[in-house]
C-alpha cells in the first residue's frame, strides 16, 4: 500500500514548456544545438516530476504550454500527474492563473519550474511545512535572482504584474512587494538552475548529465 501524502490539502505544480527545438533552452543552443536543447527540457521536466512524486507529499499537477505535446502528455502518464494548459499572458499572468486554479482546491500550492536540478523532496517538504506553519508565502531563490520555486496559502497579482521574467530582479522585487503587503514569507536556501554553458558544465561536473549532441 502506497504511503499516504504528507500534505493531502496541498499541490504541487510543475510549470513547463513543451520540448520543442528552438523553443526551449535557447541561451544553450550555441553549445547543445535545438535537438540538445528540447533533449535537455525533457530530461529535467522528467526528472522534476521523479522528484515530486517521490517525495509523496501531495497531489502533482503538471501545468504546460502544450498539453497535446506527446512527451508532455506521456510523462503525465508516467507519473501520475494531472495534466494543465497554462493559459495565455506572461509568465506572471500564467503562474497567478495556476495558483488561484490549485487554491480554490487544496489549502496550499507550490508551484515549481523545471531548470533546477539541485531540487529535491526535502525542499519541497520545506516548502510545504512554512505553509502550513503559517507563512502566506514561500520561496525558492536561485544565484541568478530568480526563483525555481514560488508557493503559497493565498496569491495576489501583485507578486506576478509587472515583473522583469529572466533579469536578475525577480526575487528582489518580489521580497519587495511582499513587504509592501505585509505577507509573511520564509525562503528555502539558495540554489541554481540551468541556463548558461556554464550551468551546464557544472551539472556535468556533479555527475547528473551523460551529455551529447
Amino acid at each position: 500500500m502506497a504511503d499516504a501524502p504528507l500534505f493531502p490539502d496541498g499541490r504541487v505544480l510543475v510549470f513547463s514548456k513543451a520540448p520543442v527545438p528552438g523553443q526551449v533552452k535557447t541561451r544553450l543552443m550555441p553549445l547543445l544545438g535545438g535537438d540538445g536543447c528540447a533533449r535537455l527540457q525533457r530530461r529535467l521536466v522528467a526528472r522534476t516530476l521523479q522528484t515530486a512524486v517521490s517525495a509523496s507529499l501531495c497531489p502533482v499537477e503538471l501545468w504546460c504550454t502544450d498539453s497535446a505535446d506527446p512527451f508532455l502528455r506521456d510523462c503525465a502518464g508516467r507519473y501520475g500527474a494531472t495534466l494543465h494548459d497554462q493559459g495565455e499572458g506572461d509568465l506572471g499572468r500564467r503562474m497567478l492563473g495556476a495558483l488561484r486554479d490549485a487554491l480554490r482546491r487544496a489549502r496550499f500550492a507550490v508551484l515549481v519550474g523545471t531548470d533546477c536540478p539541485a531540487a529535491s523532496a526535502a525542499d519541497l517538504a520545506h516548502a510545504f511545512a512554512a505553509l502550513r506553519a503559517g507563512r502566506d508565502v514561500v520561496l525558492g531563490p536561485v544565484e541568478d535572482g530568480g526563483y525555481w520555486l514560488i508557493g503559497g496559502r493565498r496569491t495576489d497579482r501583485r507578486l506576478f504584474d509587472a515583473i522583469p521574467w529572466g533579469s536578475g530582479r525577480v526575487a528582489a522585487l518580489t521580497r519587495a512587494r511582499l513587504r509592501d503587503m505585509q505577507w509573511s514569507w520564509e525562503e528555502l536556501p539558495e540554489s541554481w538552475d540551468i541556463d548558461r554553458p556554464e550551468d551546464l558544465a557544472r551539472w556535468r561536473r556533479l555527475g547528473n548529465l551523460c551529455a551529447g549532441r
